[in-house]
């Protein structure tokens, strides 16, 4: 059975909620088309336990496809990465109280790594699906970028370069929304439940997508039969 590793983070600097986890929690286990199972994990919000967390998924699980999501509030709709830079830079401590500045993620690595999700694809079925939402190319350089190019990179290390990769940033859920100071600028936000259609849409593209790329080429007798239909 084919299976999508769906990953999302735990709470994180002043935010009381995070809605990455919520949908991660509600699509574990759900069936996908063609036969897919979804696995669900939180990471949590610091660089080195969120890779070490994420190594140990990958290995184990050996995904077929790999959907890492995380919360971006401010953007007012779900966003695709399209690219995960090799850097650190944090503006706010993770959740062990650190920062980082200009810190390479691997020395001895590429400056950055693309996504391998058919991005394309995924804006096309949320479009049908009447979910507004669009490609970024800065998934900023916080733990977010860090386990996109985390995984990235481990999985050309392994070989594993072809398996579809990616991170989909969600906007503010309610009650992140709700927890901004009245002194600050209002954060856009969408319900829960929109929230993790979007993610679910995006799953069932990437199964879908996936499956079809796989599929074997038909036999070469099957072929000739063809052309004399």
């Amino acid at each position: 059975m084919p299976t999508l590793l769906l990953t999302g983070f735990e709470p994180f600097h002043t935010h009381p909620d995070n809605p990455s986890a919520h949908a991660a929690r509600e699509l574990h286990g759900t069936e996908l088309p063609g036969g897919w199972h979804v696995h669900s994990e939180l990471l949590p919000v610091e660089p080195h336990a969120a890779g070490a967390t994420l190594t140990r998924l990958l290995g184990e699980r050996a995904p077929d496809a790999v959907l890492l999501t995380g919360l971006a509030a401010g953007r007012p709709h779900v966003t695709l990465e399209r690219v995960a830079v090799g850097v650190m830079d944090f503006r706010i401590p993770d959740n062990a109280g650190q920062t980082y500045q200009d810190q390479p993620i691997r020395a001895d690595a590429p400056a950055a790594h693309l996504a391998t999700l058919p991005l394309r694809a995924v804006l096309a079925a949320w479009r049908g699906a009447e979910i507004p939402g669009d490609i970024s190319n800065s998934a900023g350089l916080y733990v977010c970028n860090f386990v996109l190019y985390h995984a990235l990179h481990w999985l050309n290390e392994q070989g594993r370069g072809a398996v579809p990769c990616g991170f989909l940033h969600v906007p503010a859920n309610a009650a992140v929304a709700l927890s901004v100071p009245t002194d600050r600028p209002p954060l856009p936000y969408l319900p829960q439940s929109e929230i993790t259609r979007a993610v679910r849409v995006a799953a069932e593209t990437i199964a879908e997508r996936t499956a079809f790329q796989n599929e074997p080429a038909p036999s070469e007798p099957a072929q000739e039969q063809m052309g004399k239909m």
